[in-house]
């Protein structure tokens, strides 16, 4: 189980793994399946091989694509899942990309029948950081060798510098909530969305917007944000198609000033967007492993950039509220990294 942060070149390590199975090894006919958790990560992959050099013919299976024999196959976990059991038993190689995401149990029942596959390797930047989903995941793959940290990156200059503007929200004294209703007064907190967009507005270069529910939270930010910047905004969520999602991230490779917003669940975990400047966290959340995959969106270097910013907004409700408990965790996490940050506080009306 390789443990190497985003940016760190984990799709070169797993092609490099795919090449030396196929040639070092004497295999020729080595059988390899790549699992990751979306399409878009499929073609992403694909489309790394074919940079790296990769001539032949890669298999991808999820819903509409054609299958056919190849010595790699790119597959999304849930299509894969669906697989004869004579398919599955007919891979020498299987390598979990994100494989934090491996504790899911149809995750767990894809290995498990896959009895005659010896080699075993999976690829995370983050750990969930409790002793169970380490023993869980080594009982997949093997044990984890770590490969080399984020901050050991910023220092080599391999990747981009952070810089983390922890933002708390004052608000008016609120009572207690549940966490759902909490969230719900969040969301629907037109200052604090007035906020999040003009804070956006502000940034130079190219902003990630990251939020965590659709019709509650990322419509209303979209129609807030799409009457200043129009064009300039990228609306990707569950119900995007991948050609749509390939399509954003290629414009904004190429282009300067422009907004992805889009939630945790699309954008939070491998997608490979070079020219990201800034990241909002729009939507508070404690997962470790939630919010250093979103971070890694914005850590990768480009001619002219040499540093990305977060922006974590937090709110404090004059109570014991669990979205101020949550950046507490998220600052551990910080320090734990060595991820220098700020605190900044600001009164909503």
């Amino acid at each position: 189980l390789l443990l190497s942060p985003t940016a760190s070149g984990k799709s070169l390590i797993i092609y490099m793994i795919c090449r030396w199975f196929e040639g070092e090894m004497s295999l020729p006919n080595c059988k390899t399946i790549i699992i990751v958790p979306t399409t878009s990560l499929v073609e992403q992959m694909a489309k790394d091989f074919k940079e790296y050099g990769y001539d032949e013919e890669i298999c991808k299976i999820y819903s509409g694509q054609s299958v056919f024999d190849s010595n790699i196959t790119i597959t999304t976990w849930q299509s894969f899942a669906k697989a004869p059991k004579n398919v599955m038993e007919s891979f020498d190689v299987v390598i979990g990309d994100e494989a934090h995401l491996f504790k899911a149990q149809t995750l767990k029942g894809i290995l498990e029948k896959m009895k005659n596959t010896a080699v075993r390797i999976g690829t995370t930047g983050t750990l969930d950081g409790t002793e169970v989903h380490r023993l869980q995941l080594e009982g997949l793959f093997g044990p984890v060798k770590k490969v080399i940290t984020s901050s050991e990156l910023i220092e080599e200059g391999t990747i981009a510098k952070i810089n983390i503007d922890c933002v708390i929200l004052r608000h008016t004294k609120q009572k207690k909530m549940s966490y759902q209703d909490e969230m719900d007064y969040l969301v629907s907190h037109d200052s604090r969305n007035e906020f999040i967009c003009n804070l956006v507005y502000s940034l130079k270069g190219n902003t990630l917007v990251l939020f965590q529910y659709v019709e509650k939270h990322g419509v209303v930010l979209h129609d807030k944000m799409f009457k200043r910047l129009g064009d300039k905004l990228h609306y990707v969520y569950g119900g995007t198609d991948t050609e749509d999602r390939e399509n954003v991230r290629t414009i904004v490779e190429k282009a300067e000033d422009n907004v992805i917003l889009a939630s945790y669940g699309t954008f939070s975990t491998g997608i490979n967007i070079k020219r990201i400047d800034n990241i909002v966290f729009a939507s508070p959340s404690k997962s470790r492993i939630r919010n250093l995959q979103s971070i890694g969106r914005g850590l990768r270097k480009t001619d002219g950039k040499e540093s990305m910013r977060l922006f974590d907004i937090a709110d404090d409700l004059q109570c014991d509220n669990y979205t101020l408990n949550h950046l507490k965790e998220r600052i551990n996490t910080y320090n734990e990294e060595n991820f220098p940050y700020e605190i900044k506080q600001f009164d909503l009306k």
